[in-house]
């Protein structure tokens, strides 16, 4: 049986997916590990960005348009989907290169579900990383075969949340 380099799934429409990753990238960096953490459609500029990097992770991140997916016109769909493949390839090209033991995929499933980046990219490194390599996929409404690769799958299951009554997202709390 498989004890290192499994795939962690964070998914669900609750919050708290990025926050588990960061924790573990948290835990891993504490304990020594190498870690990349890579952001698709956010701006790198959120609070745990700038901790972890303090940490010593290597952190990237792609959302040139600087907004929400539905709110992007063609032109910056193909401005965001060629970043965010040029984030994908270097997170993972670093993480092989330079011997990463833990790879954080934040919200990667929103990139491959807008069709920003494709799934098979995603599958077939996963496929083919390091056998030492940990790799953390986030995001809403993962793919199928995004989940096929997953050895733990963790579900966030919005019961309520304070956006409901008009409450926007807050610094520290929610980015």
């Amino acid at each position: 049986m498989k004890t290192s380099g499994l795939v962690h799934l964070y998914c669900g429409d609750g919050k708290g997916k990025t926050t588990a990753a960061v924790g573990l990238a948290v835990r891993h960096a504490g304990h020594g590990g190498k870690v990349v953490f890579a952001q698709f459609l956010k701006d790198g500029a959120s609070g745990e960005c700038r901790v972890l990097a303090k940490l010593g992770v290597t952190v990237l991140a792609a959302n040139p348009a600087g907004k929400f997916t539905f709110r992007m016109t063609d032109e910056e769909k193909a401005e965001t989907a060629a970043a965010l493949g040029r984030t994908f390839d270097a997170a993972a090209g670093y993480a092989v290169r330079e011997g990463a033991t833990l790879l954080v995929l934040d919200e990667v499933c929103a990139a491959v579900n807008g069709g920003f980046l494709p799934e098979k990219t995603v599958t077939d490194f996963l496929e083919n990383r390091p056998d030492i390599l940990e790799v953390v996929l986030t995001g809403r409404s993962p793919s199928a075969g995004l989940t096929a690769h997953a050895d733990y799958i963790t579900e966030m299951q919005k019961r309520r949340h304070p956006y409901e009554k008009g409450v926007a997202a807050r610094e520290g709390i929610e980015f």
